[in-house]
């Protein structure tokens, strides 16, 4: 099967488990992003692939042969490490040409193959520029480039925007996905940054504890997370608890929410339901009731917090369609039963 295919994978450190039993499928040419928060084993899940860790159990398959044991060297992958790692008593040319020059590329086809890159990465004529004499951005295509000079079946990426300011990051993460479906390449990108891997990414990855929670495109893990972790820690969400009554009539809060169905068996569970999803009313009228208790204008969106018998919900709109309320005003808050992901307590 062509792509990448971890198969119960699992990495221990004495008795620390750092990765746990992951299966994990990639196709040919995906864009993935491996999320999670620090110490979940995203990082270390990438050093096995790349081969710079050896997996405790389970094997890695590339394009339907095992590579499990294989050396880093000879796995064919390109690697952009988060410090870049470019040698700084090289010029940009050589930087890039390095993977050639070690392989015994002919020199000719060394400066073409620069050449090349310097202009998919536009950098064009910066051939001998000294290394220390680029911006920030400016180093990290030149590792992109580096990276990409053997032509590999894989691209790994290691927190690679991390160091750059906000503004030139959010413009890195579009060339960087216009980079990669130009060329097709299979590539696995480790973050932090949720709106990067939101951004870039074919499937994001939400890892915990060593554990893939959900594995999915971007769309789906935002709108249909899999449990509560995934959904608090993409975006932003409102968490609330639900119970069902014998006849299966669901309240939130002790109040009455009609449409909407906890499922089958299902006494207790947890509500998602995104901020942007929330809308605030006038009192009554079967809405539930609450208390505003802080508006905050962020400029393109309002976030209005309500008070609703000891838990916070928060309400994001437009300006256009701000609701016209104060602190301490009572409102009524809307959860319509579409919007309402159902979570397993």
């Amino acid at each position: 099967m062509s792509g990448l295919a971890l198969n119960n994978v699992t990495k221990e450190f004495g008795t620390f488990t750092a990765v746990n039993n992951v299966a994990l499928t990639v196709p040919h040419g995906t864009f993935v992003c491996m999320l999670g928060p620090s110490g979940c084993g995203k990082t270390t899940l990438l050093r096995m692939i790349a081969g710079l860790e050896l997996p405790s159990a389970g094997t890695i398959s590339l394009d339907g042969e095992d590579i499990t044991q294989v050396p880093t060297h000879k796995r064919n992958l390109g690697m952009v490490f988060q410090s870049l790692a470019l040698f700084p008593h090289l010029t940009v040319g050589e930087n890039i040409a390095y993977p050639l020059r070690i392989r015994g590329a002919a020199k000719e086809d060394q400066v073409k193959r620069v050449a090349d890159l310097l202009a998919m990465v536009h950098l064009g004529g910066y051939a001998d520029r000294p290394v220390a004499k680029l911006s920030g951005g400016q180093r990290q295509r030149v590792a992109i480039a580096r990276a990409l000079a053997i032509s590999p079946k894989l691209f790994l990426l290691d927190e690679p925007l991390s160091a750059l300011d906000a503004q030139l990051r959010e413009a890195m993460q579009v060339e960087l996905r216009q980079l990669q479906q130009k060329l097709g390449i299979t590539t696995i990108v480790v973050t932090h940054d949720q709106r990067e891997a939101m951004t870039m990414a074919d499937t994001v990855i939400v890892m915990k504890g060593g554990e893939i929670r959900q594995a999915a495109p971007p769309i789906e893990i935002y709108r249909r997370p899999a449990d509560s972790f995934v959904a608090d820690f993409i975006g932003s969400t409102n968490l609330i608890a639900a119970e069902a009554d014998s006849a299966g009539r669901v309240s939130v809060l002790g109040q009455a929410v009609p449409g909407i169905s906890l499922g089958s068996g299902m006494k207790t569970a947890t509500l998602s339901v995104r901020p942007e999803d929330v809308h605030l009313t006038a009192p009554g009228d079967g809405a539930l009731s609450g208390t505003v208790t802080f508006v905050r204008d962020l400029g393109g969106t309002i976030e209005t917090f309500v008070d609703m018998s000891g838990q916070r919900i928060v309400a994001v709109s437009t300006p256009r369609a701000r609701p016209q309320v104060t602190v301490g005003q009572p409102v009524g808050v809307v959860l319509q039963p579409d919007v309402c992901v159902v979570l397993a307590k």
